[in-house]
């Protein structure tokens, strides 16, 4: 089997995006493959123990990419560790999700029907997603575990308005803010997940510019739409993330429309 290394990705995958930005500027080369425009590719991924994406791989040998950390491990380079402590998170959580809601808002039913090429996802399952994100955190530190079902939760049938959504975001946002109160502000050490036992604070950091990320997305998609966003992402907000530096994906064609959107496991 061949020794080049490969990335498995699909469109609208925040870790997929940052995984290949990462190898790129480490100037790794690598045969990037799509698992929708490829379905048999995450069939193949299937067969050595991967179910989701991202995934760099090497002949027989390969790691799930949801931690900067392990692929910079398997591809023997140095990692910048993050400068933010706890706190830092913590406040930038709550200004990406008070950020979420006004955009969220500024979008017409028929606008959050909409959806970026190469994936199914509705834009009000993205702002709904960002919340997730979040909640799945909240779940982790209250439930001892983060799965990746947290990640999959989509709008319930019905919730279509922005207004709706934003309802969901300020709950996950109040229960953020109360949990971290209630706890003075310390951190359990580690916890389980679905990719490994990681320190609390690492998945803090990875839900933290997770967030951020889809929420530039969908200040993008504001701004697609000929809104001024209400109150544009910053530095305030942004500063000391590890974002990818792409909004969305540099591989899709944003005015291909003919692209496949068929549903994938993310």
């Amino acid at each position: 089997m061949s020794n080049e290394l490969q990335v498995y990705w699909a469109p609208g995958c925040s870790s997929c995006l940052r995984t290949k930005e990462f190898m790129s500027q480490h100037g790794l080369d690598f045969q990037s493959i799509n698992i929708v425009e490829h379905p048999e590719a995450l069939e193949d991924l299937a067969r050595i123990g991967f179910r989701s994406v991202p995934v760099v791989r090497r002949g027989d040998k390969a790691v799930f990419c949801q931690d900067l950390q392990d692929v910079a491990d398997f591809v023997g380079v140095s990692l910048a560790k993050s400068e933010l402590c706890a706190q830092d998170y913590i406040s930038r959580i709550d200004l990406i999700l008070q950020a979420t809601t006004r955009f969220v808002e500024q979008l017409s039913e028929e606008q959050l029907a909409g959806h970026f090429p190469g994936r199914d996802r509705p834009y009000r399952d993205l702002a709904y997603h960002i919340y997730m994100v979040v909640q799945g955190f909240l779940d982790s530190v209250e439930g001892g575990s983060l799965e990746m079902e947290a990640f999959l939760r989509t709008a319930p049938e019905g919730m279509t308005r922005g207004d709706q959504i934003a309802t969901t975001g300020e709950e996950v946002r109040k229960s953020l803010i109360l949990w971290w109160d209630t706890h003075k502000h310390a951190l359990p050490a580690s916890v389980k997940t679905y990719y490994g036992e990681r320190t609390m604070l690492s998945v803090l950091e990875r839900t933290t510019w997770h967030a951020a990320q889809h929420c530039r997305q969908l200040q993008a998609v504001v701004e697609n739409c000929g809104i001024e966003p209400d109150g544009a992402l910053g530095d305030r907000e942004l500063g000391g993330l590890s974002l990818p530096e792409n909004i969305y994906d540099n591989e899709i064609d944003m005015n291909d429309t003919s692209i496949d959107t068929k549903p994938m496991l993310l």
